[in-house]
């Protein structure tokens, strides 16, 4: 017996027994026992190949092409598309159902493309279609993202009047939704004449993916008003959607309606529910809701702590992963993510090498998410050698792991190091993002390298990030400091971008820089109509007045701060007051303002204003502050410093000898400033002047 006809089992053995070869002339009356069977078994390869031999014998597939169908589903089913097609090809005049078959077993393993061509095959010879047969189509469409294929799919099933039913409908909201089609998604729902909960759910689903909550919401009572009973999907769609526009009050409506409509032991829901709390900030009824939980999954363990680090809760986190590991007796991958997170924002080097430890030690997946957050890891804490380290030995790189290694250079002041790097990304064509070109601008600042900044700015105009408020915020400052004021302002005033605070306080500083003081005050009123300044928006403002000799707006500007914005006095907002007052010569004053301080002044306060007696000569002065700056930084060689050169101002010089006695027996020196190598800068900027050379400038 040939080894396809060799049965190991004892069902077909029996099947074989009872198909003799004598029932071929009543072949087309006795194929039932095939269709069972097919329906039934098709656990192998091996046992497929033998029905369709029995089949052949007895002549039954030339007369049932539901056989037919169900025989290539068998095969597809199986993986083996090559003998599926084979027997569909034997079919001269095959029927809707045998085609169906055959483009859902194309479909079924992910051949795409070959469905597609089976589709549009089936139109040239005029073969009949079922909204099956569009199904399948259009699925194959989602899944290549071919929108125009899938539009030609639709436009035949509505022709053809095959899109009124629920089977073909929800795919066809599905699909214009995946597109991002909302609007004719819209459309198409509402002439829906039969809609299941599957077809409300997609189409909530896709308002809130596009960021028409409202319209979500909306369309969740009318599913209300028409007695739809939402299920487990449609809950998690609108609690995601509350954690997404960090809305607790209507998180909390919607956790209402979860425990109205009976699911309070669905973990699902209660998994979105904790993350949505999270979010939000309420991190107390996040815990709540994971202590109460009848049953937790490891999805609802990493949610809860992913959410204890968003919310920077250290101890919290670590708390929760010990009882993970106790209780649980294991963690993934994900959980490693939020711990390394934690590290990240804590700068915290020595734990995250210990959780760098644990994932060789635990033999879990590197993959890309993991390892791109251990390269921001060590790019944070300082550690490039590490963070490259990590980042070269990645099997797969993207645009997230090139910029998040970029940025870590950029942010350390390896702008050299980080360009090159860029240059590398180019060669590998790798596609970058508004945040990589961010830091090449953040790079060129470093590096005083307008011409190359230019050229940046001509890429992101190029790829459209120009409007992009973080790369604005990037190239004003890039401008400003570069000595390019005015092309700074030009890119603030350019386009249509919305306004915000960072963008205002980057002018504004900018004007600052330059000592354009009255430009940085128009700024700020300007800002003052549409956003309310914080912190940094003062300071910029109380450094611009000190540039520019703007005295009284300055403390006009830091008497109103608290009592009109709120903004309390930091130790920083003092530093620039007190600079301000120092330079205009208002020592007394400065010193009273000190007096006055809720809090003990910093050293860098003090400085500011022994500055300022430098400057002005106040000896006296500047002997009494010196004294409180070495009464607690009796070894900061900075102090010693300014108060030998107010002595050698008014020239006391036996005290400045005997200041410099002091520092030689102490052993203290003055810290060199960090001067660059002019000709090294300029020698490298040869070598690299072409990086971005295939760009136009930009012209501003």
């Amino acid at each position: 017996m040939p080894p396809f006809l060799r049965f190991p089992c004892s069902p077909l053995k029996t099947f074989i027994s009872n198909t003799s070869t004598s029932s071929t002339k009543n072949a087309l009356f006795n194929t039932q026992p095939f269709f069972s069977f097919l329906q039934e078994f098709p656990r192998d390869l091996l046992s497929v190949k033998s029905i369709h031999a029995r089949i052949i014998i007895t002549n039954a597939i030339s007369g049932d092409q539901f056989l037919v169908a169900k025989l290539v589903a068998a095969y597809s089913t199986l993986g083996s598309l090559e003998n599926a097609r084979k027997v569909f090809d034997k079919i001269p005049q095959p029927k809707t159902v045998l085609c169906n078959a055959m483009v859902n077993g194309y479909l079924q393993n992910q051949h795409y493309n070959e469905t597609i061509e089976l589709f549009k095959l089936m139109g040239r010879c005029h073969f009949e279609f079922d909204s099956y047969t569009c199904n399948f189509a259009l699925k194959a469409c989602m899944f290549l993202l071919d929108y125009e294929m899938g539009m030609e799919v639709i436009r035949l099933a509505l022709c053809k009047g095959l899109a009124g039913g629920r089977f073909l409908g929800s795919s066809i909201l599905n699909f214009l939704v995946k597109a991002g089609d909302i609007m004719n998604a819209r459309i198409f729902f509402h002439e829906m004449v039969e809609k299941d909960v599957v077809c409300w759910n997609v189409m909530i689903g896709g308002f809130m993916q596009e960021g028409l909550f409202s319209e979500g919401y909306k369309l969740f009572l009318d599913m209300l008003h028409n007695r739809i009973e939402p299920s487990a999907v449609t809950m998690t769609s609108l609690v995601q959607s509350c954690g997404d526009m960090r809305d607790l009050e209507l998180g909390k409506c919607i956790h209402s309606y979860v425990l109205g409509f009976g699911m309070s032991s669905d973990t699902r829901v209660l998994t979105s529910l904790i993350d949505m709390y999270c979010k939000t900030g309420d991190v107390v009824s996040a815990r709540w809701i994971f202590d109460t939980m009848p049953s937790r999954n490891l999805v609802s363990w990493n949610v809860m702590i992913s959410g204890y680090v968003q919310n920077g809760l250290r101890v919290e986190t670590l708390h929760l992963f010990r009882m993970l590991v106790t209780n649980e007796g294991g963690f993934d991958s994900n959980t490693v993510v939020s711990l390394v997170q934690l590290c990240s924002r804590t700068a915290d080097l020595d734990g995250g090498k210990i959780v760098h430890g644990c994932v060789y030690r635990r033999e879990l997946d590197l993959n890309l998410i993991l390892s791109t957050a251990i390269v921001d890891l060590y790019a944070k804490c300082g550690c490039l050698a590490y963070a490259y380290s990590v980042f070269e030995r990645m099997k797969t790189k993207n645009v997230v792991s090139w910029t998040a290694m970029l940025v870590g250079l950029a942010q350390n002041g390896q702008a050299r190091d980080a360009l090159k790097l860029f240059s590398q990304m180019q060669n590998e064509r790798v596609t970058f993002n508004a945040l990589t070109l961010v830091s090449l601008v953040h790079c060129c600042t470093l590096l005083g390298s307008l011409r190359e900044g230019r050229s940046v700015h001509a890429v992101l105009i190029r790829f459209r990030f120009a409007s992009d408020v973080v790369a604005k915020t990037a190239l004003i400052d890039m401008y400003a400091k570069c000595s390019e004021i005015d092309s700074g302002e030009k890119v603030f005033n350019h386009g249509f971008t919305p306004k915000d605070v960072i963008l205002y306080n980057s002018m504004i500083s900018g004007y600052g820089m330059h000592g354009l003081g009255h430009k940085a005050l128009s700024v700020y009123h300007q800002m003052n109509q549409e956003l309310q300044p914080n912190e940094s928006t003062f300071v910029s403002l109380l450094s611009a007045c000190s540039h520019s000799g703007l005295v009284e707006e300055g403390i006009s500007l830091f008497r109103d701060m608290e009592k009109v914005h709120s903004v309390t006095p930091t130790d920083k907002l003092y530093a620039c007051f007190v600079d301000l007052l120092s330079r205009a010569g208002r020592l007394r004053q400065a010193e009273e303002v000190i007096n006055q301080m809720p809090f003990r002044p910093t050293s860098g306060i003090l400085e500011t204003l022994l500055n300022g007696c430098l400057l002005h000569k106040d000896i006296e002065l500047g002997v009494k502050i010196a004294d409180r700056l070495l009464s607690f930084e009796s070894r900061n060689p900075s102090v010693y410093v300014s108060l030998s050169n107010i002595y050698a101002e008014a020239g006391r010089w036996d005290t400045v000898n005997y200041l410099r006695g002091l520092m030689t027996e102490q052993e203290l020196k003055k810290i060199p400033g960090d001067a660059r190598d002019w000709g090294e800068c300029q020698d490298y900027h040869a070598a690299n002047l072409n990086l971005l050379g295939s760009h136009n400038k930009c012209r501003i």
